[in-house]
């Protein structure tokens, strides 16, 4: 396999150290910068497997850096840092794009396993790679979803929880499972941010009166079906 490349941006030096110290222990090419700017110039002009985003940073913040670059079309897979813990804060960091977001102080398990996560996630599986539900189509080698005949533009966290619901369509995918699989292990299972992204498919999918195709099953979780 290829080494994948991670971008790092941190403006304490020591973490960023660190982080990129960690990372390349683990056999990932490392580029580190220490501001928004800087991080948000170097994600356009090459393509990374994973980039990891302090919150507060001089020049551009990691929440502008993640729109920007969302605007931009980039589609690396963001993990944020930052010292702030309440759930407000980050549905702010997922609805500014980020996939991920990881509270300082951290261990390095943790942190590893998380990059882990977000890079299996942007590895799609040759084996199904057409999946439909009634006329929503998702293509996993393309990244492509259309309802009928209009192409949907989805984040990559939004296309990943589509895709996880269509690869067992009727069925009911629980909430736990879905964090598992989506954030990564040890993610608070009672943040509200899987029900935001929930809403964010809704809207999409129906976003034409189309009939709705994600469903909630109270107290369990979700499934995609044909209404």
């Amino acid at each position: 396999m290829d080494t994948r490349k991670v971008l790092i941006a941190e403006d304490d030096p020591s973490v960023r150290k660190a982080v990129q110290r960690v990372l390349e222990l683990e056999n990932y090419e490392v580029t580190a910068v220490n501001d928004g700017q800087a991080a948000l110039e170097t994600l356009g002009k090459t393509r990374f497997d994973l980039a990891v985003l302090d919150v507060m940073m001089p020049f551009a913040d990691g929440l502008t850096v993640c729109r920007e670059a969302r605007h931009r079309g980039i589609q690396t897979p963001i993990l944020l840092l930052t010292a702030r813990a309440e759930v407000g804060d980050r549905v702010a960091g997922l609805d500014a794009g980020a996939d991920d977001y990881l509270v300082k102080p951290f261990v390095v398990d943790e942190l590893l396993a998380r990059c882990r996560a977000l890079l299996r996630r942007s590895t799609p599986s040759s084996s199904q790679s057409i999946l439909k539900v009634g006329d929503l189509v998702l293509n996993s080698m393309s990244r492509e979803v259309r309802r009928g005949e209009r192409a949907l533009v989805l984040t990559k966290t939004e296309f990943d929880l589509l895709e996880l619901l269509m690869q067992q369509p009727n069925a009911v995918v629980s909430r736990d499972y879905i964090y598992e699989a989506i954030w990564g292990y040890d993610f608070e299972t009672n943040s509200k941010s899987l029900d935001v992204y929930i809403g964010y498919l809704r809207r999409k999918t129906e976003e034409n009166g189309e009939g709705r195709l994600v469903y909630t099953v109270r107290g369990v979780g979700y499934t995609v079906k044909e209404s």
